[in-house]
């Protein structure tokens, strides 16, 4: 489950440099000047039905671009950033992506939301030299059965598991994919009962993975569900109600992580927002506080941003404990994760016991 979490990764940007002969004039009237904002460019959903991820990410960003500006900004530059609704649609994605190539105001892109919009738009970012930066356990159990959103990340994300799986010596006993405007999953669950699993697999968002959970409830079916991370939102207590008692997952951020960092972080977001912050809220504010420590260390240009990314060390992180990136899998080395469980209708730490559903 642990490859399910929607880990930070920092796709690999071309870096396209030309020499010129241009005037010093001509080289002074094309730098910024020094009291200009700093532009993250973001792509995600603002609209549609991932929209409440969106609207979670705005306000992790909106409170590290205070803590960021309030403390000098970039050199003295505030921090700002642009968002782009693209309802993680692959083709919007595109279009927004050739719009920020083509702004040199933006430094570097964060998004999208889903794997197919985000690769969809990566070509682009590679060939315009931006970085195009995307920020989603074993219990013994051996025989799991998967319910998995039919999309490019969901099958991967399945196929993964399924790797995962095995090298702890269990077996994935029947894999049933859905497509994301499916609301009856009765057949599925009957395929997944049939198969005799030990537990069930959510590769799934919040809203299909609430309303899955609603329907294995509905039939009676007591095996324990597990969910990839992408699942953790207050929205999937909402929706799911009692049938997600006890619904295992795993997290690269929880609120209740007593680390002192994380607990500054969830005290100050918390008086300002009025209330505790989720994981896509801390991914948000985590994302922009790593982009301007590097910025402050390598620069603002787009080539500095990349280089800094592969070569920054020990950012503290609420989500990763400290960030450095592996060159090779150009993810975050050894994240830190938390597991949990939701427990009397909230999400809990998870103690490695099953907790009866309802």
């Amino acid at each position: 489950m642990r490859r399910l979490t929607n880990f930070a990764k920092m796709c690999g940007c071309g870096l396209l440099f030309a020499l010129c002969t241009a005037t010093a004039a001509h080289r002074l009237l094309a730098q910024p000047a020094a009291s200009a904002p700093v532009t993250i460019g973001v792509s995600g959903p603002l609209t549609g039905q991932y929209a409440q991820y969106g609207a979670q990410w705005k306000k992790g960003f909106d409170y590290a671009l205070e803590e960021i500006n309030g403390a000098g900004g970039i050199g003295g530059r505030p921090l700002q950033y642009v968002f782009e609704d693209t309802q993680s649609d692959p083709r919007q994605s595109v279009a927004v992506a050739r719009k920020f190539v083509g702004d040199r105001r933006i430094v570097a892109e964060v998004g999208d939301f889903s794997s197919a919009a985000s690769m969809a738009a990566s070509p682009i970012y590679q060939a315009g030299g931006l970085v195009q930066f995307g920020f989603t356990g074993d219990m013994g159990l051996k025989r799991l059965a998967v319910l998995y959103l039919n999309s490019d990340w969901g099958r991967t994300a399945k196929d993964l598991f399924a790797v995962a799986v095995a090298a702890r010596g269990g077996q994935v006993v029947g894999a049933e994919g859905y497509l994301a405007d499916e609301k009856d999953f009765r057949s599925a669950i009957v395929r997944v009962r049939d198969a005799n699993p030990d537990a069930i697999a959510l590769i799934s968002y919040y809203p299909d993975g609430a309303q899955i959970a609603r329907q294995i409830h509905n039939a009676g079916l007591p095996q324990p569900i597990i969910a990839g991370g992408s699942i953790y939102s207050p929205k999937f207590l909402e929706l799911g109600g009692d049938a997600v008692e006890g619904v295992i997952t795993n997290v690269p951020f929880f609120p209740d992580d007593p680390r002192p960092t994380v607990q500054r972080f969830v005290a100050g977001f918390t008086a300002r927002q009025g209330v505790q912050p989720d994981a896509y809220n801390g991914r948000a504010y985590d994302t922009f506080i790593l982009l301007a420590a590097v910025m402050r260390q390598f620069g603002v240009q787009r080539g500095q941003i990349k280089e800094g990314l592969g070569n920054i060390k020990d950012v503290p992180s609420v989500v990763y404990g400290s960030v450095t990136f592996d060159p090779t899998t150009r993810r975050v080395a050894n994240p830190f994760v938390s597991r949990i469980v939701v427990k009397d209708g909230r999400w809990a730490a998870w103690d490695g016991k099953p907790v009866a559903r309802r």
